[in-house]
């Protein structure tokens, strides 16, 4: 019989599927069609995370975060096994060997241990940052990318997953800046020069995986980041954004740090709206200076006039 066929062979009424029992019965005759029926449902019908582990008849999603795609099995840490039954003495040695062997023979070459590594510290620095989940799997191909193409050999563990998280960030719209990024790197080297080989490995990236990978993040989103975290008005960052729009044409931006750029806009902004904002809290929350944020203002108002029309409010009595 197919599984497909809905009618009994001999009497030929309707078949039952008896889930239970995993057989199709004929609703006529009480035939036994069809034994072991397969089982087509869901995995488990678990309510919490803890039960749908033990009832999931499948492995877990697979992730380029981890070295071998996440398929390997193994031994996990207790005292007791899957039944609930403590185990004894010998068993647990036993165990304790079999997990220690297993996380030596984890990797086979030194190929494979530098990407352990490199995808390890990945994920370190992306849960300090607390970016999302899809930064971590970018970085992560982006490496594999990079290691199959040319040779990773040598370059600091922390300054490539540095370099690799920073564009992985370009690529998913994730404003981050280098130095946030090596700061939670958590280096014990001297951070200028921790930023300066960071940027030189990612000019690497950029010359071998092509420049199509590493799209440059608009000024906008460092408007938005900056003014999120300084808590201004959605009416401010909006007016910021208009005049970062309508001065895009010029060459202000040439050379210019992008944050520095983006303070200024929300100080003028701001400053059209009547809103006190210092200096101070905006260069803060932007990592620059004071003066930074008004030789920035003075560029931008030097080189265009900006024109402010007052309309009257209607006020009811």
């Amino acid at each position: 019989m197919t599984e497909l066929q809905t009618n009994c062979p001999e009497c030929r009424s309707n078949l039952i599927d008896d889930i239970h029992s995993g057989e199709k019965i004929c609703s006529g005759c009480g035939l036994v069609a069809m034994e072991q029926m397969p089982d087509y449902g869901h995995e488990s019908r678990a309510t919490n995370p803890e039960d749908k582990m033990k009832l999931t008849r499948a492995s877990g999603q697979t992730s380029y975060a981890q070295h071998d795609l996440g398929i390997r099995t193994e031994i996990a840490m207790g005292t007791k096994d899957f039944s609930g039954r403590t185990i004894s003495s010998d068993m647990a040695n036993q165990m304790y060997n079999l997990r220690k062997w297993q996380t030596r023979i984890r990797v086979a070459s030194p190929e494979e241990r530098r990407l352990a590594n490199i995808l390890a510290k990945i994920g370190e620095t992306c849960h300090a940052l607390s970016l999302p989940r899809n930064v971590i799997e970018s970085a992560s191909m982006i490496y594999r990318n990079f290691q199959g193409q040319a040779d990773a050999k040598g370059k600091s563990v922390a300054c490539m997953s540095a370099a690799t998280i920073y564009m992985a960030c370009k690529q998913c719209d994730v404003v981050r800046s280098l130095d946030e990024i090596c700061a939670a790197t958590g280096s014990s080297k001297e951070e200028k020069l921790n930023v300066k080989l960071t940027a030189k490995y990612y000019r690497t990236l950029v010359m071998e995986l092509g420049s199509k990978t590493a799209p440059v993040v608009t000024l906008e989103k460092y408007i938005s980041k900056i003014a999120n975290l300084a808590k201004l008005e959605v009416r401010v960052e909006r007016l910021a954004a208009e005049i970062a729009e309508k001065t895009s044409d010029h060459s202000l931006a040439d050379g210019k740090a992008p944050n520095g750029l983006a303070a200024a806009y929300l100080y003028i902004a701001s400053t059209l709206l009547g809103q006190s904002i210092l200096q101070r809290d905006v260069s803060s929350v932007a990592g620059i200076t004071e003066v930074t944020i008004r030789n920035r203002c003075k560029e931008i108002l030097t080189a265009y006039k900006i024109k402010v029309t007052l309309r009257q409010s209607s006020v009811k009595n």
